[in-house]
């Protein structure tokens, strides 16, 4: 299936997109689109004969537990309406706690990466498995990129990819990206994954910036492509031709005419790139008879993964002890970006938020996450964001404290909460810390 040349399609740049020329797909952030209804650049854009793929960001099928029927069977109808040949989500766990663990839910409101050991790579590849049979189409899993790595792996991330490939069938969604940020924070060789890896079975490529500081990489999809990231495209392109490349922006949109630009210099680099060498012999990376028999998990390996991945998320949210063999000042980074992404995203979903509070918006949302962990989406945390303000006796100015007042009751109900209930939410976010 070839998908040339596309770009991630974002509201904020719907109309850019359209105006450009030689794109041939675009990706949508599938948890983005309502059920039933396109967006009319999407419609316009389809009516083009431009793909658009669903690119899911929820689901978090690296996690202790079995993907949510919900949420795949949203995925599954956002196939349906965009009538896509795939759709692509992470290896990635997005979430921990829960009944495994008999602890509260917690959200990181990001991809966090899963060890590479054995025991994680059972529980993601039934996960895989029970996602494959419930969508529609083929599914695509992208790599991710980190800031921490987890101690005792037992597997590259090649090697990972690869056995993910051998057991399951799936296809992947190869982030040369996140490979340089992995050799940047964690000292890992991009070509050596892409050695390791079968790029037969790659789907579609992923380009994006980043910015280096302090000697950390930040993946942060709001900075121009960098040429060491087109040099691992390069890397990619010398060892096989992918059947599609995208390149993302998330955030701080430049002109059409630098998106234009930056679609030129991935057209580019796969252009001058070397042609893959022929292959001595046949490579399947995908059995063509299908994956083998699917193993049952052993007993006991969700509820190992489960306590070990709640252990980091409380560390990263909730200010718990790090666990054990993690480095300490990478959890601190990893933190504070966690914080600093979680007040970026609230002001998206309520840019009314820092509207009213001004410039103390941001201290005022860090002071509060710093000792309330995210447990039911952006929009919620905006809420009880609003709440704790209000209830705390702020905005000092009346006239914003009475615009924050309404903008809560709009959405909330009649008034913040009465004192007990603001003692048993207390309970249980000290509970949460424990």
């Amino acid at each position: 299936m070839e998908l040339g040349i596309g770009i991630g399609w974002r509201p904020e740049i719907a109309d850019e997109v359209e105006a450009l020329t030689g794109i041939d797909w675009v990706e949508a952030v599938a948890e983005n689109l309502c059920d039933g209804h396109l967006p009319d650049s999407l419609v316009r854009l389809r009516k083009r004969g431009v793909r658009v793929v669903p690119h899911g960001v929820a689901l978090g099928l690296g996690g202790a537990d079995r993907p949510d029927p919900v949420r795949l069977a949203s995925l599954a109808a956002r196939a349906e309406l965009l009538g896509t040949p795939l759709v692509t989500e992470h290896i990635a766990f997005v979430r921990a706690g829960g009944p495994l663990t008999a602890s509260p839910r917690l959200e990181a409101g990001h991809l966090l990466p899963v060890p590479r050991t054995w025991d994680a790579l059972d529980v993601l590849c039934e996960n895989v498995r029970i996602a494959q049979d419930s969508l529609p189409v083929p599914l695509a899993l992208e790599n991710i990129a980190a800031l921490i790595t987890w101690p005792g792996e037992e597997l590259t991330e090649g090697q990972f990819l690869a056995e993910l490939v051998e057991r399951t069938g799936v296809r992947l969604l190869i982030d040369v990206a996140n490979l340089h940020t992995n050799h940047v924070n964690l000292g890992q060789d991009p070509a050596k994954a892409l050695d390791e890896l079968p790029v037969e079975a790659i789907a579609y490529v992923h380009v994006a910036g980043g910015v280096e500081r302090n000697g950390v990489w930040h993946d942060t999809h709001a900075h121009p492509v960098t040429a060491p990231v087109l040099q691992v495209l390069a890397e990619l392109r010398s060892r096989v031709d992918p059947p599609g490349v995208l390149l993302e922006r998330d955030d701080a949109f430049p002109p059409a005419g630098e998106l234009a630009g930056e679609l030129d210099a991935i057209r580019a680099t796969l252009r001058k790139a070397a042609p893959p060498a022929p292959a001595e012999g046949p490579r399947p990376a995908v059995r063509s008879e299908g994956p083998p028999p699917a193993a049952p998990v052993p007993a006991g390996t969700r509820d190992r993964t489960a306590v070990a991945q709640t252990a980091l998320l409380s560390a990263l949210v909730a200010g718990t002890p790090a666990p054990e063999g993690f480095d300490h000042r990478r959890l601190r980074v990893q933190s504070r970006a966690l914080a600093a992404k979680r007040a970026d995203v609230v002001a998206k979903v309520a840019p009314e938020l820092p509207e009213i509070l001004g410039d103390g918006y941001r201290a005022a949302f860090l002071a509060y996450a710093g000792g309330r962990p995210m447990s039911g989406g952006y929009r919620r945390d905006a809420l009880d964001f609003a709440e704790h303000v209000l209830v705390a006796g702020g905005p000092a100015d009346p006239a914003a404290r009475r615009r924050l007042t309404y903008w809560w009751q709009d959405r909330s109900g009649a008034r913040p909460p009465r004192r007990g209930t603001r003692l048993v939410r207390a309970a249980r976010a000290a509970l949460v810390g424990k």
